[in-house]
């Protein structure tokens, strides 16, 4: 039984969750864009997991420290001290969990471990932050491995199928992402025959640009785009300025 916080509420549709933290507000995935998300009028966060090379689980979205600080080496080649010598502002699962308060975390697992995996579980109940986290996962075994820890956390599946949400809820997720361009009234009905709840992640899925989608980055939308999205009635809306679903939806 999953926490109230990660169930679509009637009349508060639908859950804003604030992308990176909050890209838009503050640097992403810092304890400042948490806060500044939460001011906006967020329901929850979504940050970034990987592991350091000593170990620790950090809030960093890309494998590398190019795009961040010029930095060729990899995050898992790094240890937090020096981490954090380049980025100041980088944000532990620790930390992460402290500074979002009442909010829900929605916690986008980048390691492909099961091992690993269950260290974030065992993080997360340890801060008596179980029923406000969901765990989203990529693969059908990760996300069995991490009902098998029996564990009351939720799990969003970040399948790349948009048709796999039946084989997302056998494994034990109760949630299903499709990107903005792929999101239909058609494979909505898809999920919620699964018996799934149904986020939204707006702009493009890839660094490249695909024509099909919305002329927007991973995270931004603009009103337009939110106003096309609303026939779908989606219980949850990622992005990276929650202060947008606040004034469309709200």
């Amino acid at each position: 039984m999953v926490s109230n916080v990660w169930i679509a509420r009637s009349g508060r549709k639908p859950l804003i969750i604030a992308h990176r933290g909050g890209a838009a507000l503050a640097a992403e995935n810092t304890v400042e864009a948490l806060h500044t998300a939460q001011a906006a009028g967020a329901d929850a966060i979504e940050t970034d997991i990987r592991l350091t090379k000593d170990g620790a689980f950090v809030c960093m979205h890309d494998d590398d420290l190019r795009r961040l600080c010029g930095d060729a080496r990899a995050v898992a080649e790094v240890d937090l001290a020096t981490l954090r010598r380049l980025l100041p502002a980088t944000m532990t699962l620790h930390e992460a969990l402290a500074a979002s308060g009442s909010l829900g975390v929605l916690l986008d697992i980048k390691l492909t471990d099961a091992q690993q995996v269950r260290r974030v579980i065992d993080e997360v109940v340890g801060a008596n932050a179980a029923e406000r986290t969901m765990l989203g996962l990529r693969s059908l075994d990760l996300i069995a491995a991490a009902r098998s820890a029996r564990a009351n956390i939720a799990v969003l599946a970040f399948l790349e199928e948009p048709d796999s949400a039946g084989q997302a809820r056998n494994a034990g997720a109760e949630w299903f992402r499709l990107w903005q361009g792929a999101a239909s009234l058609e494979q909505a009905a898809i999920v919620r025959h699964a018996g799934l709840h149904l986020a939204i992640m707006v702009g493009q899925p890839r660094a490249i640009p695909l024509p099909e989608y919305p002329p927007f980055p991973v995270g931004l939308i603009d009103g337009e785009g939110l106003q096309r999205l609303r026939p779908i009635d989606a219980d949850a809306i990622l992005l990276d300025d929650p202060r947008l679903a606040a004034g469309c939806f709200r």
